[in-house]
């Protein structure tokens, strides 16, 4: 492969030119765990860098978005759960009163 900036060979599988630093359009796509904790800590940044990089780095995007789904199926569950062990505590101190 050659560099569209400078015209110098460089290995294929490299981002930028070793020669001029011009990037070569190969983007790396880790999908590391510390993008699905991203988007699990912050889902709003999970799904926005989802529809960003589904194209580009779809590794990554999965993991993002595997991320946002897990924080927010947690949250539901827990919501639900404290609904209904509130609803459960109040059933049982009125029942126990008579």
């Amino acid at each position: 492969m050659f560099c569209k900036n400078c015209g110098k060979e460089i290995p294929d599988n490299s981002i930028a030119c070793t020669n001029c630093g011009a990037p070569t359009g190969n983007v790396e796509d880790t999908g590391s765990l510390g993008w699905c904790l991203l988007g699990c800590c912050i889902p709003m940044a999970g799904l926005i860098l989802y529809f960003v990089w589904k194209d580009q780095k779809p590794k990554t995007a999965k993991k993002c978005i595997i991320g946002f789904l897990c924080k927010s199926w947690n949250f539901n569950y827990f919501s639900y759960f404290k609904y209904f062990s509130r609803f459960y505590i109040i059933f049982i101190y009125k029942f126990n009163r008579l």
